[in-house]
């Protein structure tokens, strides 16, 4: 039900492959950041993303939750990169991102590598998404 939501709202969102189909064995680590303070922790491993929120955010009060992350002593897990961050892949049919995948001849399926090379900032939101 998400899925169909954003799809309809963002058209370009169907051009990004979900997680699943590409499962390579990379690892990809991030820290998810607002100003100084570490937010959580998103990784990529043989095909499964996982989500937690670091010890100093669940210590303090001034950031709410990301919403579809409430539970703050959860390890979330999933077959597919939540919308929250695959949104932060831009549409893969705009012409400069096209240029940029052939010139860096990146695999437009490799969602993990796509969040890396692509995903650091949003105009969406505050947040910063760090490589590890």
């Amino acid at each position: 039900m998400i899925r169909k939501f954003f799809k309809k709202i963002f058209k370009e969102y169907q051009d990004i492959p979900d997680a699943e189909v590409q499962i390579n064995n990379d690892n990809y680590d991030f820290t998810l950041k607002i100003e100084e303070l570490e937010i959580g922790y998103l990784k990529y491993e043989k095909g499964l993303w996982t989500f937690r929120y670091s010890e100093d955010f669940r210590n303090q009060k001034v950031y709410s939750r990301i919403v579809g992350f409430s539970n703050l002593n959860k390890v979330y897990e999933s077959d597919f990169l939540w919308p929250f961050f695959k949104l932060r892949i831009p549409g893969l049919k705009q012409p400069m991102v096209q240029e940029i995948l052939a010139e860096e001849n990146i695999d437009k399926t490799n969602v993990p590598f796509l969040l890396k090379r692509f995903g650091r900032q949003n105009i969406s939101n505050p947040y910063i998404l760090e490589p590890v």
